[in-house]
């Protein structure tokens, strides 16, 4: 039985499925179900700017998720809004 829920037999998507697992519930509602769901079908630009947040301090991202501020960084600025747009619509 797997651990991992949703999970592809992909050593690769599981190690960024984990890393997606921040232990702050407000970061893991929004990047689990993101990578589940959405990063497969990312072009690869965007896997690398997932990828690339993934490296950013839990703190940071909580603030760019909560909409106090914004990264400076373009890359984290696109990927943060297409986690955003994909909860919150326009």
């Amino acid at each position: 039985m797997s651990d991992t829920p949703n999970v592809p037999d992909n050593p690769e998507f599981k190690r960024l499925w984990w890393h997606s697992r921040r232990g702050m519930l407000e970061l893991d509602v929004l990047l689990v179900p993101f990578v589940e769901e959405v990063y497969r079908d990312l072009e690869p630009e965007d896997q690398a700017r997932y990828q690339k947040l993934l490296s950013c301090e839990d703190t940071d991202m909580f603030e760019w998720f909560m909409q106090r501020s914004r990264p400076e960084d373009p890359d984290l600025q696109r990927i943060v809004d297409m986690i955003l747009n994909r909860v919150q619509p326009d």
